[in-house]
């Protein structure tokens, strides 16, 4: 094989690669982490950014962490009283926006831990978009990080 065909064959790979990586990055996770309140659940919380012109949301998630892997809220019940729920319908995360998963807020909730979460590891959640696909992300346990408000009590979770 010649100079010239060789290099001929780099540039098409990399202008197809660069179109891949285009397309992965239209959607963003930024500032992941995890936390685990006790033995059996624990949350992941994130900032997702559509870098799209294009309305999207993420209607699942998936990991093997847990036995349930879910998508959840905090709905005021009345009287100040808090309940976390579980999101079927997903979070819609509009063009060119972020939506952030947090604590007290939205959040990924992982039900019935196969191991306790150990600080400085690493879990693996993929996110389901209906637009963008799955989307793989690698979420470092951080189990000393403060909260930017209100702290939540996952113990009322059972598997």
């Amino acid at each position: 094989m010649s100079f010239k065909t060789l290099a001929l064959a780099a540039a098409a790979s990399l202008t197809l690669a660069g179109g891949a990586f285009a397309e992965m990055s239209k959607v963003m996770v930024g500032d992941a982490y995890a936390r685990a309140s006790n033995t059996k659940a624990g949350a992941a919380f994130m900032q997702i950014v559509n870098h799209t012109d294009a309305d999207d949301r993420l209607i699942a998630v998936k990991s093997d962490v847990a036995a349930r892997t879910e998508l959840h809220t905090h709905k005021e019940m009345g009287d100040g009283v808090m309940k976390m729920v579980h999101v079927e319908e997903g979070f819609a995360i509009p063009a060119g926006a972020t939506h952030v998963l947090q604590r007290g807020g939205d959040h990924v909730m992982f039900m019935g831990l196969n191991a306790p979460f150990e600080q400085g590891d690493t879990i693996s959640v993929t996110l389901v978009f209906e637009n963008a696909g799955e989307v793989m992300v690698e979420v470092p346990v951080d189990l000393e990080r403060k909260p930017m408000h209100g702290g939540v009590d996952h113990s009322g979770h059972s598997n």
